[in-house]
């Protein structure tokens, strides 16, 4: 029980989390001449983005990286804003 409510406190942090990231990295989305990006360079942008800022979160509740099908996990669901 204790283990299905901490994963559900994570999961809302996160959820929350990445939908303010998005927001960050779309105000980040500007090239060189400090026009905003479109096209395929934006979408590159957006998934670089949104990756590193959940790389950084990937913490485990011990405080150590997570590795493995936890990290994929974690990953999978702090990109998709879910």
């Amino acid at each position: 029980m204790k283990r299905i409510f901490l994963a559900a406190v994570i999961a809302t942090f996160a959820a929350g989390s990445a939908l303010a990231q998005d927001a960050s990295c779309e105000t980040k989305a500007v090239g060189k001449d400090g026009k905003p990006l479109a096209g395929a360079a934006k979408t590159s942008f957006m998934k670089k983005c949104t990756t590193d800022a959940c790389e950084t979160k990937a913490v485990g509740s011990d405080g150590k990286k997570l590795a493995g099908a936890a990290k994929n996990s974690f990953m999978k669901k702090c990109q998709s804003g879910a």
